[in-house]
């Protein structure tokens, strides 16, 4: 069995193994990373050799970080990089390059009509009649977008919402509450196979599936990074957050909003929950709270979704996709059905 792990920010880890009786064997660690001294390659591999094939990522780790001679130097990887590259390959995960990817930046539909191109899109992928698919969103309308479990009367103002034209609708996934200014936020989706992510916990794919994203921000002089669990930050302030749900079917949804340009004192009106981070801080202005990439690029926006697009297909060789008419209207279908009734959207009150 063959398993690959990029760790963010780091190196390629790579492992080969085989199973006997239940238990791993013949375990073979390599990769670009750096280590030191060169014994402890062979002391890793003695580590791993034996354990249960259910052991899981911590077991995998504790193992191998028991085993470093004293002193032991790991560079661009950790015991743990190593209990995922085990997982990933006894659950036959693949990698991005496994894969024809396609990038879609379709024209501007409302938000009820964007959440529910998330599970269609996701719903295609599992089935296999779409390639996996990075989606950047165009917005008709303003919107605040609550998480999944989130409460509408505890995140939202309706008031300051209807006052600057900010309609209320709820997503599939988890998180917190965005508000979401057409032009003002940059806003994309991955729709994947879910052996892309196995092996992995959902902490650990936060940060491989946006890790062309950070390297795409790197290039545009901000000193990105990813913040467990799912924020996107900077020295000079969070850029923006993640949220993922993995679809029995067979399909991982990831989806990204990064702040382009804000108006802080909006974001109190419309919020509840910016009141709250702010005088829980002690700040005077939400404009502090989220450092948009405007202000860190001197970029237009559409200028930045380029790059990003322009990184990814480097790195995955994407080529341009569209949304199908049969897309579309299942998508109309299940606004109808679902994202733009108050049973789905008061669910959680």
């Amino acid at each position: 069995m063959h398993g690959e792990y990029k760790v963010p920010g780091g190196k390629l880890v790579v492992v080969d193994l085989e199973v006997t009786a239940g238990r791993i064997s013949d375990f073979r660690l390599a990769g670009d990373f750096f280590l030191e001294p060169d014994e402890a390659l062979p002391a890793i591999n003695a580590a791993v050799n034996g354990l249960p094939e259910e052991a899981d990522t911590k077991a995998i780790a504790d193992a191998v970080r028991q085993a470093l001679p004293e002193g032991a130097v790991l560079l661009g990887f950790s015991p743990e990089a190593v209990g995922v590259a085990v997982r990933r390959s006894l659950a036959h995960a693949t990698s991005w390059n496994d894969y024809q990817w396609e990038i879609v930046h379709a024209p501007a539909v409302s938000p009820a009509t964007h959440l529910a191109l998330d599970e269609v899109l996701t719903a295609s992928v599992a089935a296999g009649t779409r390639n996996p698919t990075l989606r950047f969103w165009e917005w008709d309308q303003n919107a605040v977008v609550i998480g999944s479990f989130q409460s509408v009367k505890n995140e939202v103002d309706p008031e300051g919402a209807a006052r600057h034209g900010f309609e209320i609708v709820r997503r599939i996934t988890g998180g917190g509450a965005m508000m979401m200014e057409k032009g003002s936020v940059v806003t994309y989706s991955l729709y994947a196979p879910i052996d892309l992510v196995q092996g992995m916990t959902f902490a650990d794919s936060y940060a491989y599936l946006d890790e062309w994203a950070i390297l795409s921000l790197q290039d545009m002089g901000i000193d990105a990074s990813y913040v467990p669990l799912n924020d996107i930050t900077s020295p000079k302030g969070k850029i923006g957050g993640a949220a993922q749900k993995r679809l029995g079917a067979g399909a991982v949804l990831h989806h990204v909003t990064m702040s382009y340009d804000m108006d802080g004192q909006k974001m109190t009106e419309v919020l509840r929950i910016g009141r709250e981070k702010i005088s829980d801080k002690g700040i005077a202005s939400a404009a502090k709270r989220v450092d948009p990439l405007r202000s860190q690029t001197g970029l237009q926006r559409a200028e930045i979704i380029e790059r990003m697009k322009a990184r990814f297909t480097a790195m995955y060789g994407a080529v341009p996709g569209d949304i199908t008419p049969d897309e579309y209207a299942a998508a109309a279908r299940l606004v109808e059905t679902k994202f733009s009734t108050d049973e789905w959207l008061y669910r959680v009150p």
